[in-house]
């Protein structure tokens, strides 16, 4: 990340906060001060704030413990001896309406609140979110390598099922492929579902032995260089049952009409309906269970969402999950998920991986 970078990212919060009448912010996410400063801590149960005022200065309050480079911020030390707390309510920019990020411990805010009674303590969270929303060109560069590394292991990974192999087994097996593929680790837990598994959309992958007919979903993720990627792709053991691959083809025509309407300008909630109308029309209205997508990034699930409840427009940068889903209890399920980044005049799917359901160890 370089200094510009950060500085451009200060400068759209500052707005941000500007535009919502914020005299100052407590930034405490340690992914988003990484993203506004290039320092990387995690502060366990210690306090760890960024503070920034209205005109975009910024001071990083932070415990002695922590690796901080002098020069990387402006800093406010503390010990363990001290009362964190107490250092932090010192700080003048303080007073006004003061935004707070909305996962802040209480632990911290109620004290502070009480040491701070000329302020007014509101959330504060959207001013980064907003942000970190609209992704840079390094970012989807990042973004693309991981989704890039998830293709190749999702490939590897069904073509490695066999008959008997449990789905911790496969689970396993994926993890392993994600770092021989150059990525961090998965960015969040492996799902693997066989069968009648696989309309619980979480569903945890268990000692589950894979049967004929069985449909495979797979659900990964990898981390790279801290971006996350995230996709889901279902196929079906040795046959395919006639309901099931029926059933497969309306999530894939559900799932390909929402990506190709996301494009600047678009209402996120008007993407959900589409994909919903198309699975309600085929009669399975009841089975798609979520919402249509999500924001990804550093975090797999970041603050934004593809849902009938969205505010969102879609805009340049911005990168989330279109994954319709049918979940038919105690039989199968089915979900077809890919990241897309919203272009100048459209989207750019980042996984490439055939939505077509495939038999897989025949």
């Amino acid at each position: 990340m370089t200094a510009s970078s950060c500085e451009r990212r200060m400068a759209a919060v500052a707005q941000g906060m500007r535009r919502r009448g914020l005299d100052a912010l407590l930034v405490s996410d340690p992914r988003s001060i990484w993203y506004l400063t290039g320092v990387w801590n995690e502060p366990f149960e210690r306090l760890y704030v960024l503070c920034l005022d209205a005109c975009g200065r910024a001071v990083l309050v932070v415990n002695r413990l922590f690796n901080v480079p002098e020069t990387a911020a402006e800093t406010v030390w503390y010990s363990d001896a001290d009362d964190a707390v107490q250092v932090l309510s010192r700080r003048d920019s303080l007073r006004g309406m003061v935004g707070v990020d909305g996962n802040w411990p209480a632990r911290f805010l109620l004290p502070l609140m009480a040491l701070r009674p000329d302020a007014r303590f509101v959330p504060g969270s959207a001013c980064v979110d907003e942000v970190r929303g609209r992704k840079d060109a390094e970012e989807i560069a990042l973004m693309a390598e991981a989704s890039r590394i998830n293709d190749v292991c999702m490939e590897r990974a069904m073509a490695h099922v066999r008959g008997g192999m449990s789905e911790l087994e496969l689970a396993a097996y994926i993890d392993e492929q994600f770092r021989a593929e150059g990525a961090d680790g998965p960015c969040f837990e492996t799902i693997v579902s066989f069968g009648a598994n696989a309309a619980d959309p979480h569903h945890s992958p268990d000692a589950t032995v894979l049967k004929d007919g069985d449909c495979v979903l797979i659900d990964m993720g990898c981390r790279r260089a801290r971006y996350c990627s995230d996709m889901t792709r279902t196929n079906f053991f040795k046959s395919a049952p006639p309901r099931a691959a029926a059933v497969h083809d309306i999530v894939r025509t559900a799932q390909e009409r929402a990506v190709s309407l996301v494009r600047p300008g678009v209402p996120l909630k008007d993407i959900d309906a589409a994909a919903r109308s198309c699975i309600a029309d085929a009669g399975y209205g009841d089975f798609f269970t979520h919402r249509l997508g999500h924001f990804c990034g550093q975090d797999d699930h970041e603050p934004g969402d593809v849902s009938a409840s969205s505010p969102i427009i879609a805009e340049e940068g911005m990168i989330f999950s279109i994954e319709p889903g049918i979940y038919l209890p105690g039989e199968f399920g089915v979900r077809i998920e890919d990241l897309v980044l919203v272009t100048a005049d459209g989207c750019r799917p980042l996984n490439h991986v055939d939505h077509r359901w495939h038999l897989v160890g025949a």
